[in-house]
């Protein structure tokens, strides 16, 4: 019946794959006849994916890296204490704090220039002149007092994705600013859409650039120095930030004519406006036109990610039926994989086919005495044990408890009997090297029926076997017996 089950996933498996790969066929061929519609649709593409990335990041950062947030507020009421002792920060030794904290301190004053650092490069840095929008949101969280943080946003100088705090000390003269640096952060570097833009850049020829723009317009990742808006383009990005809705505009990109495409990205880090960023794709549209090319490797792309989808797909059916018919103990098929057995029991070719009961005689001694660790570590060695010593092609089952079943098919009655004393003699050697185990006089009987002598129905073969069993027992235990037509069953 399992092999049933397996055959079935595998054929629905394969159902799903071609299924799948058919209907993108189809689609391929239908939209390759449809050049405008399907370029059209390869963008909307590329949009959705680096914003995907983008918020597979900041849910990654919500739910996994909630640490560095409430680090930065510690740390933020850590040098407000220091201000509160000492407000001159003419004497402070700003990179001794650095290195205490691991993360960058600026002092910003009330006309929101950065007047204390222990980056030294942006001392002198007047908010009012580089960035209109962020020093009137400063002016408002140095009135409410409270602590923000910003799920990322980039470091002028540098470029570098930084994740920034900021609270007002509580005489309001000046505001505590904090920098992390995502690139030490390892959520930020499993989740890095700069991969993903890079990716995309290197798999379109027609993409020159991807930018994600602050809520200043300023590119993450990007130097302020090499990438500025000219006024055109700071025209249909600031319509786009009003009207949340793509803007395009044709302009120069390094001395070539190029399409400059705004989309808006509502951030879920919404607290205020400094979260939302605009995705800017800078773009040739005349080879845009031209790509089909580039979409029969999109295509590929798309039967490896069906491909990747149904085999996790098939692994996450497949692992909770392997458990639901294996004891997880000792990994031999369990009870329930015994019921699936059809009921009717062939012996073929003139040969036989036997059923083993065997039973742990003193194994409630060894749970009692020893514990139940000591009997799981019993069970899994007589499973192994039993496992070894019979053919390939038969089965083994722990029954329930120390109960084990064995079908061995296509088999001798003098073969049979090997395999029982194989088993309990290998089970007596195991014993003898556990003197706990020892002494409470552990080992194993077995009760053999066979069909076709004793029926052909496994109801009646498992009753048969276990009469033989319970005459092994009577023999003395550590044994093995043979239902005889004479007992009753």
């Amino acid at each position: 019946m399992n092999h049933l089950r397996f055959k079935f996933l595998v054929g629905m498996v394969v159902l799903f794959i071609l299924t799948s790969a058919l209907i993108a066929i189809i689609n391929y061929i239908h939209l390759k006849e449809q050049t405008k519609e399907e370029n059209a649709l390869i963008l909307n593409r590329i949009e959705q994916t680096i914003i995907d990335s983008i918020e597979t990041y900041e849910k990654a950062i919500q739910l996994l890296d909630t640490n560095t947030a409430t680090t930065m507020q510690k740390n933020t009421e850590k040098i407000i204490a220091l201000y509160k002792e000492n407000p001159n920060f003419d004497e402070w030794d700003f990179q001794k704090l650095f290195h205490e904290l691991g993360m960058h301190i600026y002092i910003i004053n009330e006309e929101n220039v950065i007047t204390h650092s222990s980056y030294q490069k942006d001392i002198g840095l007047d908010f009012r002149q580089c960035c209109q929008k962020l020093a009137s949101i400063l002016d408002e969280r140095r009135k409410s007092g409270e602590f923000y943080h910003d799920a990322m946003d980039i470091e002028q100088q540098t470029g570098d994705v930084k994740k920034f705090s900021y609270m007002a000390t509580p005489d309001k003269k000046y505001i505590i600013e904090l920098s992390y640096n995502l690139n030490d952060n390892k959520v930020f570097n499993a989740f890095n859409f700069f991969h993903t833009i890079e990716e995309l850049k290197s798999l379109y020829p027609y993409i020159h650039d991807i930018n994600v723009l602050n809520f200043g317009g300023l590119a993450l990742g990007t130097p302020i120095s090499e990438r500025r808006l000219t006024d055109k383009e700071r025209e249909a990005f600031e319509k786009t930030l009003k009207s949340k809705k793509t803007e395009e505009i044709t302009g120069d990109w390094k001395g070539k004519q190029a399409t400059f495409r705004y989309i808006y990205y509502d951030s879920i880090f919404n607290e205020d406006q400094t979260q939302n960023k605009i995705v800017e794709i800078i773009y040739d549209k005349k080879l845009w036109s031209a790509n089909l090319d580039e979409y029969r490797k999109m295509f590929v792309i798309q039967i490896l990610i069906i491909i990747s989808f149904i085999l996790v797909l098939s692994f996450a059916v497949a692992r909770p039926m392997y458990l639901a018919y294996h004891d997880r103990l000792t990994g031999l098929a369990n009870r329930s994989a015994y019921e699936d057995l059809l009921s009717s029991v062939k012996a073929k070719n003139g040969m036989k086919t036997a059923f083993l009961m065997i039973d742990l005689d003193y194994f409630k001694e060894v749970n009692d005495e020893l514990g139940h660790q000591e009997g799981d570590i019993v069970l899994k060695q007589v499973a192994e044990i039993i496992r070894s010593a019979i053919p390939k092609n038969a089965l083994a089952y722990r029954y329930g408890g120390d109960e084990f079943v064995v079908i061995l098919n296509s088999i001798t009655i003098e073969e049979t009997e090997k395999v029982a004393c194989n088993i309990i003699a290998k089970i007596n050697d195991f014993v003898e090297q556990n003197e706990d185990v020892k002494n409470l006089g552990v080992s194993a009987s077995i009760g053999i029926s066979f069909c076709p002598d004793n029926g052909n129905n496994k109801n009646l073969l498992y009753e048969k076997a276990d009469v033989a069993l319970y005459e092994a027992k009577k023999k003395g235990k550590g044994q093995y017996a043979i239902f005889q037509n004479n007992q009753s069953s």
